[in-house]
């Protein structure tokens, strides 16, 4: 049985100490950054070796493509994809054409994520950046409209599950507004709950029935003046769970960004407390990750059915037209590169 963890590896081959601790901690699953990524043969092997350490069975494999600056394949590992940018402006001239082609694009990329063992992917992106916010969103949003970023994440996640691939709403619920980059400190959102609600919840509220999602490590203090979202059960109970309506697998960001603090110990208790189902281990230190595994339990209750319904996803397989989306995908990078030479 899994427990509630997924945890990152240090390199491209699984080491000894890596290997004992998978084996040991059953972690839920694996992320992968660009660290871990040399070519598709390796990436397979490592995917692997991970799996057989664990001892097979249900298991997540991560990674971050979302396109843009934020892509761990880049070529020729994997295929170049536009920013989310890049959809918000042809959805500006052509809302259907905007949304046709980002799940085109998403069911592309599922089809190459799962040719190398990858089965989820942190992608679409939620959040509504508004004007003076830390350009850490930026052009990872599809907007700056609720609905606008709703439609097109939504196009996204569906175009990931007809491939079998497990999308992650993220940062839910909501890093648009946060000043700061979360990786680097603490951001705090002082806006009324009831500017939340209609502006940055109203993304989310769309995408409720999504299988998994991603929470934000911000403080949002009309809801909670202590604890960022994802060590707040106020915000997980009352709002994500609540007014948002989210019911599917919930993991934390990551617990090594220095939004947090705290031994990793008590982060992982932290976020798992609040209400997130699993704990998000990123960086491939083993101290750390020991940590974070001896205080992750065993999926149990409610926790282990999302996990559950979100690996249904996984068995999903629906035919497309390969041609049009690759053609719809050189569109939006086309599109994509003249918006950026015109700024």
């Amino acid at each position: 049985m899994a427990n509630a963890f997924i945890s990152g590896v240090a390199g491209d081959v699984l080491s000894a100490a890596e290997a004992a601790l998978f084996r040991s901690a059953r972690p839920a699953g694996l992320i992968l950054f660009s660290r871990n990524c040399i070519s598709h043969e390796q990436i397979k092997r490592l995917i692997g070796d991970v799996r057989d350490a664990v001892g097979g069975g249900d298991f997540l494999v991560l990674i971050d493509q979302e396109g843009g600056r934020v892509q761990r394949l880049r070529p020729p590992l994997g295929r170049a994809l536009p920013a989310a940018q890049a959809y918000a402006t042809l959805y500006a001239a052509d809302p259907g054409q905007a949304t046709e082609a980002a799940f085109h694009a998403a069911r592309l990329l599922a089809d190459d994520l799962r040719a190398l063992g990858i089965n989820t992917d942190c992608a679409p992106v939620v959040d509504v950046p508004v004007p003076g916010a830390h350009d850490v969103i930026g052009d990872r949003a599809y907007g700056r409209e609720p609905a606008q970023v709703a439609a097109l994440a939504r196009a996204v996640a569906e175009g990931f599950m007809a491939g079998g691939v497990l999308p992650v709403i993220k940062h839910i619920p909501g890093h648009g507004r946060a000043g700061a980059d979360s990786h680097l400190e603490l951001p705090v959102v002082t806006e009324s709950h009831a500017v939340l609600s209609a502006s940055d919840f109203a993304a989310f509220k769309p995408l409720r029935d999504m299988p998994v999602a991603m929470t934000a490590h911000v403080v949002f203090t009309a809801l909670d003046e202590a604890q960022p979202a994802s060590t707040s059960r106020r915000v997980t109970q009352d709002v994500i769970r609540g007014e948002i309506g989210f019911d599917g697998l919930l993991m934390s960001d990551d617990l090594s960004m220095k939004a947090l603090t705290g031994s990793f110990a008590d982060r992982t208790r932290a976020v798992l407390d609040a209400g997130s189902d699993l704990a998000l281990h990123c960086n491939g230190v083993l101290a750390e990750m020991e940590e974070v595994a001896a205080a992750s339990p065993e999926l149990s209750g409610a926790a282990l059915r999302r996990f559950h319904a979100a690996l249904a996803v996984l068995d999903r397989h629906e035919p497309y037209d390969s041609v049009k989306a690759e053609t719809q995908l050189a569109l939006v990078l086309g599109s994509g590169r003249r918006h950026a030479e015109s700024v």
